[in-house]
């Protein structure tokens, strides 16, 4: 015990670093060897690209603020001190319903935590799509109620 009240802090440098994607901010707060510990922030109305992992599981803590989780299809709302659990090679995406930041703790635990291991599905390019498509359909919802 004593080892760890006199082990020396480690620098700010060694310890957080911070990418600022888009839709927020992802700080990473402390990494060993099979499991990496990150402090996420989505800006309100943002989220997070949906995304699969072949070697690694997470757990989502909500800190502050209300996280849409969906993960294989399923959708959760989490609140303040609340979780959930996704396991490996499961597609999931984190969005933020609120007015506020939503602020998560990350867990990330497995055999390999590069990069590389986030397989992204392409979300944006399926929003342009429907966009697209819908675009061509005539303004007035009329010819709906001939269909029913």
């Amino acid at each position: 015990m004593d080892d760890l009240i006199n082990a020396p802090s480690p620098s700010p440098q060694d310890i957080e670093m911070t990418r600022t994607p888009p839709w927020g901010t992802v700080t990473v707060l402390e990494e060993g060897s099979r499991y990496r510990i990150n402090r996420i922030v989505i800006k309100p109305g943002h989220h997070m690209s949906t995304q699969m992992h072949y070697h690694r599981s997470e757990h989502w803590i909500v800190v502050s603020g209300t996280a849409r989780v969906i993960c294989d299809e399923k959708e959760t709302l989490l609140k303040q001190k609340e979780s959930t659990y996704v396991p490996m090679n499961t597609r999931h995406r984190v969005e933020n319903p609120g007015s506020i930041p939503l602020v998560m703790i990350e867990v990330q635990n497995g055999e390999y935590l590069g990069d590389d291991d986030i397989h992204r599905f392409d979300d944006e390019n399926r929003t342009v799509f429907f966009r697209i498509y819908f675009s061509y359909l005539p303004k007035s919802r009329s010819w709906m109620k001939k269909l029913s």
